[in-house]
């Protein structure tokens, strides 16, 4: 069975495109949303949603606002935020799957910044439970030694500037992943140590207590090679999950048989008969396939 295209429309009327991945083989598992990363398209997690496919799931993935199947046609001067694609983005996209598929669990596998956003949708406690792969909310003191001061310039100094004169980030055009909507793109540069800068104690109070409503089990997956999801960065993400039970590893390059593998390989469709099945324990099981590997 092919994907089925989908639109989703969010609480503020904005409408994400995505794809419906029925169950091909196997008992029926669950329903697994894919979350991006930022500024990559949802067909570049595609093979993975085919695979689980094969394997007893149905899939959904989807782009968020701003990006891909979702981007309006004028991105210039939009102020589309990281929080807007899990406060509003990916809360549409859970109260979809929960409408379609009511009796099934629902699982989330969400790369880089895709594994932190689900905490900030009101209806995150309906998750049964996250598997996460390079997530982090890009604080530049946590990036890779090796190379922290290059994407320093890179991403907090060279996008900001190009961002607040053209009004979007041209990502595309500098090959730096796909174009960026304003708000994102300064969200990113300007990050804080915290995700609650700028906001009220209040707010805090509230956004906090959101994170930690959420309870499905976490595992954490990224690996040594990685330059923004380090152990500072995966622990740091993970902290604002109080209420969750979290598993975090770091996997060595070694561990997939490739010499290197960075924030993107693990997605690529070499990994299908290695990596990407061992994925099927913790989804359908809960079992961390690499105990050897955890830390705290």
């Amino acid at each position: 069975m092919e994907p089925k295209a989908i639109e989703i429309q969010c609480g503020d009327g904005v409408r994400l495109g995505g794809h419906w991945w029925p169950r091909r083989l196997g008992p029926e598992q669950g329903v697994v949303i894919v979350n991006c990363a930022t500024g990559v398209q949802a067909r570049f997690y595609h093979a993975y949603a085919r695979f689980l496919t094969e394997h007893g799931y149905h899939a959904l993935t989807y782009d968020f606002r701003g990006i891909g199947l979702s981007r309006p046609e004028r991105l210039r001067g939009s102020n589309y935020r990281w929080r807007d694609w899990g406060e509003k983005d990916f809360a549409a996209v859970l109260a979809y799957v929960r409408q379609t598929a009511p009796d099934l669990p629902v699982l989330v596998v969400g790369h880089s910044i895709g594994g932190f956003l689900p905490g900030y949708a009101e209806n995150a406690a309906d998750i049964s439970r996250m598997l996460t792969l390079g997530a982090q909310y890009a604080y530049w003191p946590d990036y890779r030694a090796a190379q922290r001061w290059t994407l320093f310039l890179k991403w907090h100094v060279v996008m900001p500037a190009l961002t607040r004169a053209a009004g979007y980030f041209p990502g595309r055009k500098l090959g730096w992943l796909e174009d960026l909507p304003r708000g994102v793109a300064l969200e990113w540069a300007l990050r804080g140590k915290e995700i609650e800068r700028g906001s009220s104690n209040e707010e805090k109070q509230n956004l906090r207590a959101r994170f930690a409503a959420v309870s499905a089990p976490i595992l954490a997956v990224s690996v040594s090679d990685d330059d923004f999801a380090t152990p500072a960065a995966v622990r740091r993400a993970l902290s604002y999950y109080a209420g969750s039970e979290r598993h975090a590893v770091m996997l060595e390059p070694d561990d997939l048989g490739q010499s290197e593998v960075g924030h993107f390989d693990l997605f690529r469709a070499h990994h299908a008969s290695g990596f990407w099945l061992d994925t099927l324990l913790w989804l359908g099981q809960g079992v961390n396939p690499w105990p050897s590997r955890r830390f705290e």
